[in-house]
């Protein structure tokens, strides 16, 4: 429901309790699922109407939505179920356990068995947890604290317990307004307008004595005064209040953009559209809202307000839709045209997909449900999986399904859009989830038995923040499912055919999937239970998939009808219609035609034996190439991300590959890579060169870390700053493909000494703060929140411009240091024993960047970012908190270390402790969670590390951090922690040491300060690719590691981004470092003289230039990486 009808239920609720229509505002309450009235609860309750009760509650939630949920409906039953006992009424307690209480028994049977067993008792209250069980009506008081306590945490009464405030009477209010605008129109307005009826629009009869109409007026809307020929109250109840009304020229505008979005059945079909046009001919069904449902708490009101836009056509200041495609221009040489590789797959292939990062590996999958993984570069197989199922006992259905045709096919198969991962849907039943390794190896991560039938299409998405996988299948259904655990999140319900194809997307942080069905049918779903947002038919009303442009603006979709007619178009999204369609296809063709998009710029389908193209802005066909024959009618086509290179199936079991200038340049790069790989000494055959199918990110990411075989380098995503910055970023990560091939060398380390080496920006600040303790980047990467020894916070803005498009943090433009209009601060509490500046300071950030949750050795305060209002503290000193980090599946759980080297498990929503944690000998001074591990790895100022389970706290494994060799004494001292993105490997940091340690805390690569960086560590970080190591040093210097072996890519002196003298003349040294968390080549410092700096690599560089190391320096255990001094030559750097 759009939010303006959303509204107008509201205005139905106050005008129907003016009327007195108590049951009937009760039951649409209910029925709407938007205002839970919790006096009406109370009355029910406390009145024993359970049946009321819980049909109320059925508006808003059921029993297995949450465990909030669960506990109130266990707690209204039992209650139910206790006075039943206490009436001896033995026969309705039967009743009531085996009807209402027995759906808890799969939960906790040895509650459900005890409830039992009250039957046995004369008095229940001789059973000691019931002895205190007192008279009903003072049993349902307390019930009802508990109740109301629940009710208020559950997050699907969020933003459900507060009806609206509005002034009295509104609905009224409206439609004398509108009553006026109406008689405003009129030809021949009369001074006292006699209304009859609201069914029908007003319009005065001419008057007969000649009498001249009042002239319109011109006055604004400015409040209820009267005016004449505006109408007397009506009804017989309290008046319709008369307003000034509005010029006809703006009567007219409104008219004109009405657009009435009151759910009514659905209208006869109109040509299709992703929007309803604006005006009354809506084609759209409305979304069906089933009662007793809600959302889940993540959707809210904006989620609502969008995809009533996507049904509506409607337009407001912040449409995504609005955006303008400027003409392209292109030229014949960037398609890839030119056939560079010809590959002998063996069966025939059904679905490819290139990596999104290495963009020479291609994923196949075939129709005897084999995949297979190529280096399309060097022709090479990199792996091959034959169809297996893993675990055949886990699903009877695929067994009957087997015995009765054991043929199988890959339906889809597709790459996660980090490369780490990718998904398999199969022709029966199942999707099998790989995860996959830098080299080239396939690991069974996941084997899910998806839906009855064939599996159509498998698609990864970010609900949440969380990685899930979207499949559809021949049972109808769309589901989510939890791509860790492999849990079912969500089933999609609503269309009558198989679903053919899955598109997941997001416009403005919301979420949501479009699905297309083989009658035709395409829908929208958010990530609730509200059923699909709009139903609409597409053009040939049979097999069709869609895809957005790789900005996201722009949607297109390709399909083609039993008959063989095939429709490529594009969607205007703004006035549901088809914006362009494309033409060039035959009248007839045979098999579904298949499609995608490339660069912004270009579509590809593979139809009449050959491969077209088009320009997305011109509807005509821009050129066909046949690819030197062997193509089949309906070839199977997909570019890889760059748009440099084109694999298309053959007729003969096959593939070709197709290239433009970049991508014959990229395989003669691989081609020459893997030669001198061959031909090279086994001394040498580390040696590091460019890596060019890494991650360039545009002109922000980071040179790709180098594994044993550097053509095979895989980035990966983003991780948690230091246990504070949300661990579900990705980062569109593209390759730059170097001009020159012969320039390609093993690069010097260098030495960034000069400010012109890289671009680096101190932020704003008239007040000083003291040392800068923490310092994070918000998660949208648009801000910079630093906190300072004082105990005050601060936080830099970013503005969108003309120079900084994107809004996000830059040293290219200067930030505005950001406070709300009332001038407060955010100032953590202080302890009254101790100084800020003495005590140790903690921060976290939620992950919608709304609130922050802080400590200065006093109280932990959680602010409001907008506000900077307090909104709580809680857990007073001593002992005072030293460090925070929220749990990864709960925002209302936070591990919280202490002072008293404790770790305490607590629960923000119900203010309580739920465990306290002990293994170190002193304060903690790291904590970092890994959903792959389901642990919580702990670090403190005793260097010891602490494995703890999530599922028991209880502790699994410690050990001490392990010093370098030659280093005589064990390490003591604070020590941080942060998980890679792959949440399997930690990074340890300690003033004598920076550590790799795996999922088993053993140590498998270390670096120690030594040489040109020997001055002791302050603070390191991972990039948010997770392909680089940023290290701060007391000193000033910055050193830029390779995450993989922790060899050092480059040092940058204080000099190249500090100018002048700090105060005092004290150098200034970097006291914490954040990395930004989508620009991998972005760092901010925090300083000790209170100055935070954005640094990051010039715009020539674009990258912090890498460096290559003996083979000698591998960061491997036993021995440390032995860094090179630095030379301060200048490195030698191919053209781009």
């Amino acid at each position: 429901m759009s939010s303006l009808s959303r509204e107008l239920v509201f205005l139905i609720l106050q005008f129907l309790d003016e009327e007195k229509f108590k049951e009937t505002v009760h039951k649409l309450e209910q029925e709407s699922g938007f205002f839970f009235n919790m006096k009406h609860f109370e009355d029910q309750v406390q009145a024993g109407e359970w049946d009321e009760v819980e049909r109320y509650l059925s508006g808003f939630t059921k029993v297995e939505d949450n465990r909030y949920s669960m506990k109130i409906f266990f707690e209204i039953r039992k209650q139910k179920y206790l006075e039943a006992l206490d009436r001896q009424d033995r026969a309705k307690a039967v009743e009531i356990l085996v009807k209402d209480l027995k759906v808890f028994a799969s939960f906790n049977e040895d509650l459900f068995k005890e409830i039992t067993q009250l039957l046995t008792l004369d008095n229940f209250r001789q059973n000691e947890q019931l002895s205190k069980y007192g008279d009903t009506k003072s049993a349902r008081n307390i019930m009802l604290i508990e109740l109301k306590k629940l009710i208020e945490a559950n997050p699907l009464f969020r933003d459900k317990l507060t009806f609206p405030a509005f002034k009295s009477s509104r609905l009224r209010t409206l439609i004398n307004q509108s009553l006026n605008w109406q008689h405003q129109l009129c030809k021949n307005p009369r001074p006292n307008p006699d209304i009859k009826t609201l069914f029908t629009d007003h319009s005065c009869t001419p008057t007969t004595n000649g009498a001249r109409p009042p002239p319109p007026t011109n006055s604004p809307l400015v409040g209820p005064i009267p005016k004449a020929g505006a109408f007397p109250p009506i009804g017989a109840h309290s008046p319709f209040q008369p307003v000034v009304s509005p010029s006809p020229g703006a009567i007219a505008g409104w008219m004109s953009g009405a657009n009435p979005s009151m759910p009514h059945h659905p209208v006869a079909a109109v040509p299709p559209g992703l929007v309803q046009p604006s005006g009354p001919a809506a084609f759209l069904k409305h979304p069906r809202t089933p009662t007793g449902v809600a959302g889940m708490d993540y959707q809210s009101a904006e989620s609502e307000h969008l995809m009533k836009r996507i049904r509506t056509g409607q337009s407001d200041e912040a449409s995504f839709s609005g955006v303008t495609h400027t003409p392209n221009v292109y030229s014949q040489d960037d398609l890839p045209k030119n056939v560079m590789r010809a590959l002998n797959q063996g069966s025939n292939v059904m679905s490819m997909d290139f990596h999104p990062q290495q963009q020479t590996i291609l994923l196949v999958g075939t129709n005897v449900g084999e995949i297979s993984l190529w280096e399309v570069g060097t022709r090479e197989r990199l792996a091959h999986k034959p169809f297996k199922v893993w675990d055949l006992a886990a699903s009877t259905s695929l067994q009957t399904a087997l015995l009765n045709d054991a043929a199988i096919s890959v339906n889809r198969c597709v790459w996660g859009s980090d490369g780490l991962i990718l998904g398999v849907a199969f022709s029966k039943h199942i999707v099998q989830i790989y995860t996959y390794n830098p080299n080239g190896e396939l690991r069974q991560h996941l084997e899910v038995d998806a839906h009855s039938g064939g599996v159509n299409d498998i698609a990864f998405a970010h609900p949440n923040k969380q990685l899930c996988i979207v499949t559809c299948g021949d049972d109808k259904t769309i589901k989510v499912w939890d791509a860790v655990s492999g849990r079912k999140q969500y089933t999609f319900e609503g269309h009558e055919a198989p679903v053919y194809s899955v598109c997941p997307h997001y416009k403005e942080n919301i979420q949501f999937i479009f699905s297309t069905a083989i009658d035709g049918k395409i829908k929208a779903w958010l990530y609730d239970c509200l059923g699909s947002r709009v139903d609409y038919d597409a053009p040939g009303r049979w097999c069709t998939m869609m895809a957005y442009s790789a900005d996201g603006t722009r949607l297109f979709s390709c399909g083609t009808s039993k008959e063989g007619e095939s429709h490529l178009v594009e969607w205007n999204e703004t006035e549901g219609a088809i914006k362009r369609t494309y033409t060039g296809f035959r009248k007839r063709s045979l098999g579904v035609v298949q499609f995608d998009t490339t660069r912004n710029r270009f579509l590809a389908a593979g139809d009449e034996f050959q491969i077209k193209f088009w320009d997305m802005d011109n509807p005509n066909m821009l050129t066909a190439v046949d690819a030197d024959g062997g193509l089949p009618a309906s070839p199977r086509l997909r570019f890889n991300k760059e748009g440099s290179l084109l694999a298309v199936t053959t007729s003969e079991n096959g593939i070709k590959i197709l290239g433009n200038t970049d991508g014959i340049r990229l395989i003669r790069m691989v081609e020459s890579r893997a030669f001198e790989k061959n031909r090279a000494p086994p001394d040498n055959s580390k040696s590091l060169v460019i890596n060019t199918l890494g991650p360039a990110g545009g002109v922000s990411a980071a040179m790709a870390s180098t594994p044993e075989r550097p053509d095979r380098t895989l980035p990966v995503v983003s991780i948690n700053n230091m246990g504070t910055m949300d661990s579900s970023r990705l980062v569109d990560v593209k390759p730059r493909i170097s001009d020159d091939v012969d320039k390609i060398k093993s690069w010097k380390i260098p030495d960034v000494v000069d400010p012109s080496q890289l671009k680096a920006a101190r932020l704003p600040d008239s007040v000083s703060t003291g040392k800068v303790v923490r310092l994070i980047y918000t998660n949208s990467g648009l801000a910079v929140l630093a906190l300072g020894s004082n105990a005050v916070h601060k936080l830099w803005k970013w503005q969108r411009s003309e120079r900084n498009p994107s809004g996000k943090a830059t040293a290219h433009v200067i930030p505005q240091l950001w406070q709300p209009p009332s001038g407060t601060l955010m100032t953590n509490d202080v302890s009254d024993s101790k100084p800020a500046e003495d005590s140790a300071a903690c921060i976290a950030l939620s992950k919608n960047d709304s609130y922050v949750m802080s400590a200065s050795g006093g109280k932990i305060s959680l602010f409001n970012m907008m506000t900077f209002k307090v909104m709580t503290t809680f857990m007073p000193p001593p002992p005072a908190a030293t460090f925070l980090a929220f749990h990864p599946q709960d925002n209302n759980i936070i591990a919280i270390g202490m002072e008293d080297s404790t770790i305490q498990i607590y629960n923000v929503r119900v203010d309580e402790v739920k465990t306290k944690l002990k293994g170190h000998q002193n304060r903690i001074t790291g904590l970092a969670f890994s959903q792959n591990l389901n642990a919580l790895v702990s670090s403190g100022a005793d260097a010891q590390l602490c494995l703890w389970s999530i599922d028991g706290w209880e502790k699994k494994k410690s050990r001490p951090l392990q010093a370098s060799p030659g280093h005589q004494s064990p390490l003591v001292g604070d020590t941080k922690v942060q998980f890679h993105n792959d949440q399997l490997h930690l990074l340890v940091v300690h003033e004598n040491i920076i550590a790799v340690y795996d999922s088993k805390l053993e140590c498998s690569r270390s670096w120690s300060p030594k040489e040109s960086l020997n001055a002791p560590i302050s603070s390191a970080i991972y990039s948010c690719d997770g392909l680089l190591v940023y290290t701060a040093f007391c000193d000033g210097a910055i050193g830029v590691f390779d995450a993989d072996g922790l060899r050092l890519r480059c040092r940058i002196a204080p000099s190249a981004y500090i100018s002048g003298v700090s105060v005092g003349g004290a150098p200034a040294y970097p006291l914490v470092i954040a990395a930004h968390p989508s620009e991998a080549n972005q760092i901010a410092l925090g300083m000790s003289d209170g100055a935070v700096h954005v640094v990051e690599p010039s715009e020539v560089e674009a990258k912090w230039i890498g460096g290559g190391t003996s083979s000698q320096d591998n960061g491997s255990l036993p021995s440390n990486s032995s860094n090179h001094s630095l030379s301060g030559q200048p490195s030698e750097i191919p053209s781009r």
